[in-house]
């Protein structure tokens, strides 16, 4: 065996290792591009859920306007107190934002 074989079995394995982590770092990218896809779709859906969340949430508001609207009968849930209707009675003259 000479000089020139040990080299050549040198350049060799190097090569062989420089694919080695060239396929371990494409594999990785690999790994992290699956991740940042994986975090996109979550986010995606969390706005999704939030926003039929949010259409849920106004469909329920408009129904308890309607319901208020039609006298049901039931005191609001922010109905005021016997001793403080005199003093609600006044505040229904100020506008919205002043209150």
């Amino acid at each position: 065996m000479g000089a020139g074989e040990g080299r050549m079995r040198f350049e060799t394995l190097s090569l062989l290792l420089n694919w080695v982590q060239l396929g371990v770092l494409l594999g990785i990218l690999s790994r992290v591009g699956r991740t940042f896809d994986l975090i996109a779709n979550t986010q995606r859906e969390l706005r999704r859920a939030i926003h039929r969340l949010a259409e849920h949430r106004r469909a329920e508001l408009g129904a308890a306007d309607n319901f208020g609207r039609w006298r049901t009968g039931f005191p609001a849930r922010s109905s005021p107190g016997p001793g403080n209707i005199e003093d609600d009675a006044d505040d229904l003259a100020l506008p919205i934002a002043a209150k």
